[in-house]
C-alpha cells in the first residue's frame, strides 16, 4: 500500500502551529469537563442506560440496510438510542461546533472531507487511540489507518466502466484518451471525490507523480469533449444510454448496472487507488458516548456486518478475517495481503490545501 506525505511547507507549519496554540488555549479551562475523563473498551457488552448516540452518515438504501444489519441490534444489545444524521456534508457542522461540542460522536467519512475537517482542528481521536480500543482494528490491513484520524472498514478501486460493445476493452489508464472515445468519455465536476482522485491518478500517470498538477490539467484538457456529471449515478444512466461508452467510477457501485443486463464491464486503474469508507470518533464525545463510538466501530470492523454490506453493495472489507462477496469472488478478486498489497490511499492532505488552485482550473477546462 502506497501513502506518501508531503514535506511540511512553511505555510502548513504555521497553521499547524495556529490550530496547536488555539487548542491549547480552549482546552486549558476545560480540564475537569466530561469528556477529559479516560475511557476504554474491550469488546464487551455494555448497558449504556438509554444514552444516545450521534452519528453522521449516509441515507436512503445505505441507512435502511446500516439499521437492519447493524444498528437496530446495538441499540438494543447495549440499551442506547442511535440519532442518525444523513444531511451531508459533516464538515461546516463540526466547525461551526467546535471541537469541544462535536455535533456527531461518530461520523463516516470518504477522504478528502475528513481531511479536510482534520486540518481545520483537534476534532478526531488518533488512529492509535481507536486501536486500542476497537479490537477488530487489529485484523483490518495496514492501508484501514492510512487517514490518520480514523479507521477505514470498506473501500471500493477506482475503474473505468465501459460499454463492451464501443471495441476493445481498455487496458491501460491512458486508453480513457483513445480518439474513438471522443465526446464519449464521462467524468465529474469538481466537487465530486471521485474527480479529485481521478486528478491525481492522471497527475501521477502524465507527471512525474501525484503533486504534478500541470500535468494533469494539460492531460485533461486534451481529454476534452467529455461529459461532466455531478453524481455517479448519473453517469450511470448515460452509460446505459449509449451516451458515454468509458467513465471514471467505482468498482462495486458501476457493476451494478452490469447485473442489469447492461452491456458493460470495469477495468481497474494501473496506479489502484481506492474509494473509502472511513469512520471517525470525536475526541471531545463525553465518555459513555465515546464508549458506544468504540463499540459500534468495532462491530462494524466485524466480518459478520461486513460480508453482509459486501453482499448488499460489493464493497470490499477492510479486516483479513472478511470474505469477498461471490460476484467479486467470481472474478478473482480476493482478500489476501498479495491482493492488497498495491492498493494505493492517495494524498488527501496535499488535494484539500490546493483544492482551490485545483478547482479553478478544472472549472475553466471543464467550461463550468
Amino acid at each position: 500500500m502506497t501513502f506518501r506525505k508531503l514535506e511540511p511547507t512553511r505555510r502548513s507549519v504555521l497553521k499547524s502551529g495556529i490550530s496547536l496554540g488555539a487548542t491549547a488555549a480552549v482546552s486549558a479551562p476545560f480540564v475537569n469537563h466530561a469528556w477529559a475523563q479516560d475511557v476504554s473498551y474491550d469488546g464487551e457488552v455494555f448497558d449504556a442506560g438509554g444514552a444516545t448516540l450521534n452519528i453522521g452518515e449516509w441515507g436512503g438504501g445505505w441507512e435502511e440496510f446500516v439499521r437492519s444489519a447493524l444498528t437496530d441490534q446495538f441499540e438494543k444489545d447495549f440499551n442506547c438510542k442511535i440519532n442518525w444524521d444523513s444531511s451531508f456534508p459533516w464538515f461546516p457542522k463540526f466547525v461551526t461546533q467546535g471541537p469541544q461540542d462535536p455535533v456527531f460522536d461518530i461520523a463516516n467519512w470518504n477522504l478528502p472531507n475528513l481531511t479536510q475537517t482534520k486540518q481545520a482542528g483537534d476534532y478526531f481521536l488518533s488512529v492509535d487511540e481507536v486501536r486500542e480500543n476497537v479490537p477488530n482494528a487489529a485484523d483490518c490491513w495496514s492501508f484501514a489507518f492510512a487517514s490518520g484520524a480514523g479507521v477505514t472498514w470498506a473501500y471500493m478501486p477506482y475503474v473505468y466502466a465501459y460499454r463492451t460493445d464501443s471495441g476493445p476493452a481498455p487496458s491501460s489508464f491512458r486508453d480513457f484518451w483513445d480518439d474513438r472515445f471522443a465526446n464519449k468519455r464521462g467524468t465529474y465536476g469538481t466537487e465530486n471525490g471521485l474527480m479529485h482522485a481521478f486528478f491525481m491518478a492522471t497527475a501521477q500517470e502524465f507527471g512525474t507523480d501525484q503533486y504534478d498538477m500541470n500535468a494533469a490539467f494539460e492531460a485533461l484538457e486534451n481529454a476534452m469533449p467529455m461529459k461532466v456529471s455531478e453524481f455517479t449515478f448519473n453517469m450511470l444512466s448515460l452509460i446505459e444510454r449509449g451516451e458515454v461508452d468509458i467513465a471514471v467510477h467505482i468498482e462495486g457501485e458501476a457493476l451494478s448496472l452490469k447485473r442489469k443486463g447492461v452491456p458493460m464491464d470495469v477495468w481497474l486503474w494501473d496506479s489502484r487507488p481506492i474509494l473509502t469508507q472511513t469512520k471517525t470518533i470525536s475526541r471531545y464525545s463525553d465518555p459513555m458516548q465515546k464508549k458506544l463510538a468504540f463499540a459500534l466501530l468495532n462491530r462494524t470492523l466485524g466480518a459478520q456486518f461486513l460480508n453482509a454490506f459486501g453482499d448488499e453493495f460489493l464493497w470490499r472489507p477492510t479486516n483479513a478475517k472478511a470474505s469477498i462477496t461471490a460476484q467479486l469472488a467470481e472474478a478473482g478478486v480476493m482478500n489476501t495481503p498479495d491482493a492488497v498489497e498495491d492498493f494505493w490511499v492517495p494524498d488527501w492532505d496535499f488535494f484539500v490545501e490546493n483544492k482551490l488552485e485545483i478547482t479553478d482550473r478544472l472549472n475553466q477546462i471543464f467550461g463550468l
